[in-house]
């Protein structure tokens, strides 16, 4: 079987519609119908039902759901074997959310580097959807993300727990304006918690969805935010930055997501060298 009609299938399954996926796969949607109706041949019956409000997989169409996603998995880890650069033994896809790339992943790479020269690595950099997606599809081996949903055939294992706090810049004394808070996105759990714990606060006047662009920011304005404990630790000792008394605190902890099918014996490697970073960077 062609892996082009693999994955195309795939994709309407995922938009819910031909035109969806004709669109992320920048094809027209007859070349997408003519992959699908050779699919149907091949299979020798329907694997959609069509209508005005989409696709719609048939039973025999879950029935090949999960040899489609295999097919595209097994290949993609063909590719990858195949290209391997001279004297590594394998390759590990690892992806992350923007904001643990630093210092997190940086120090995982310097380990992987230090520990397991027979590895080669690739990193790509997404949010957390599409990252859990991509493990799922067999795409990444392993992503690390922060509040991981339950999927299945993906296994999500803490890694480290980590608070949001609510800091202030220094001198504590001077008196910070409502405008002067930034509301830092960390996420759909977060705003909904930070919702519960100040009700009546109004919309903030700056809103940043990356952490350490939030902290550049009040640092070199004056002001507050919710920022992860251990990332502004060291500006808590130097003095620059001061926690909020009496302010709630929420978790904000990462996980390592990887499938079931994961090669055990490099996800050990992969998930002791996560847990040394996180050491020296939580």
């Amino acid at each position: 079987m062609d892996i082009s009609v693999a994955r195309t299938f795939l994709e309407v399954v995922k938009t819910g519609s031909f035109v969806g996926a004709a669109a992320n796969l920048h094809l027209t949607q007859t070349a997408i119908s003519a992959r699908i109706r050779v699919l149907e041949e091949q299979l020798d019956g329907p694997l959609f039902v069509r209508n005005k409000a989409g696709a719609r997989l048939t039973p025999a169409g879950e029935q090949f759901l999960r040899f489609a996603t295999t097919l595209v998995q097994v290949w993609a880890r063909a590719q990858q074997a195949v290209a391997l650069p001279p004297g590594r033994e394998t390759v590990v896809t690892v992806g992350a959310e923007l904001s643990l790339w630093s210092p997190l992943l940086r120090h995982w790479l310097l380990w992987m580097r230090r520990e397991c020269p027979g590895i080669a690595v690739r990193t790509h950099i997404d949010g957390s959807e599409r990252l859990m997606e991509q493990v799922q599809e067999g795409s990444l081996d392993v992503a690390v993300l922060y509040a991981a949903p339950s999927r299945p055939g993906i296994i999500a294992e803490l890694l480290f727990e980590e608070k949001l706090v609510l800091v202030r810049t220094t001198p504590t004394d001077l008196p910070l304006a409502r405008e002067d808070h930034v509301q830092v996105d960390w996420g759909e759990e977060f705003a909904a918690s930070h919702q519960a714990a100040f009700p009546d606060e109004p919309n903030a006047v700056v809103s940043i969805s990356y952490g350490p662009l939030a902290l550049d920011y009040i640092l070199a304005t004056g002001g507050s935010g919710y920022f992860r404990e251990g990332f502004i630790r060291s500006y808590l000792d130097e003095g620059r930055l001061a926690l909020v008394p009496n302010s709630p605190e929420f978790s904000y902890s990462a996980y390592v997501v990887h499938s079931t099918k994961a090669d055990q014996e490099v996800m050990d490697r992969i998930r002791t060298g996560l847990r040394e970073a996180a050491l020296v960077s939580v």
